[in-house]
């Protein structure tokens, strides 16, 4: 009889923008690649045609926040449906840029959504379905916002005051703190090398 595939491991990572996730990430997924797992890179809103469509409308189209909820947790469901789940019954490990824990810290915190409206949209969408392991990148909304000064056209959240990133970091920080066996917050001011160690540590303990 053959040996039963064993599940991959869903890893998100979180923070304000800016706050370094696009840096880490691609190192992320080679960190998981060298214990010779199969590893998918993906992103939030996005990871599939109809996601990436409605990615273009949330970072650039006004919207009643619960309508940016509502989109976010579609443009979700597909995600899973289409590419997350299947990898992950296959044995493949998901590294994520953002997922469920965004939508309550910008949709949520951030632009004023009650907490109780984005759990009941949670529970009808996914089920309960939540990652393995999220690391939180966190960074003072300064250091973001000084991180995105790069020259290039910031979308609509990369715009929001400091006022809107503190209560998204808040939001973050209180979600990781009620979730520690999940979630790890990193201090993302720190160098590159120390912020990869941190996160190398808490994945090789995983494996």
């Amino acid at each position: 009889m053959a040996a039963s595939i064993q599940r991959g491991r869903l890893i998100t990572v979180e923070g304000i923008d800016g706050a370094g996730k696009s840096t880490h990430l691609p190192w992320l997924k080679e960190l998981v690649e060298r214990s010779g797992r199969q590893v998918w890179l993906t992103r939030e809103p996005g990871g599939t045609p109809l996601g990436e469509r409605l990615r273009e409308l949330l970072l650039h189209e006004s919207m009643a926040p619960l309508t940016e909820a509502l989109l976010m947790f579609a443009a979700r469901r597909e995600h899973c449906e289409r590419e997350i789940w299947p990898r992950l019954a296959a044995g493949t490990w998901v590294v994520c840029d953002r997922f469920t824990d965004a939508t309550y810290a910008y949709q949520g915190a951030g632009h004023g959504l009650a907490v109780q409206q984005i759990a009941d949209i949670d529970r009808i969408v996914m089920g309960g379905f939540s990652p393995d392991i999220t690391f939180v990148l966190d960074v003072p909304p300064a250091v973001g916002k000084a991180r995105l000064a790069d020259g290039r056209t910031l979308d609509k959240f990369e715009s929001e005051q400091a006022v809107f990133f503190e209560r998204v970091r808040s939001s973050y920080l209180a979600r990781a703190a009620a979730e520690p066996e999940r979630c790890r917050v990193i201090d993302s001011t720190q160098s590159r090398e120390r912020v990869r160690a941190a996160i190398e540590a808490v994945v090789l303990a995983a494996s």
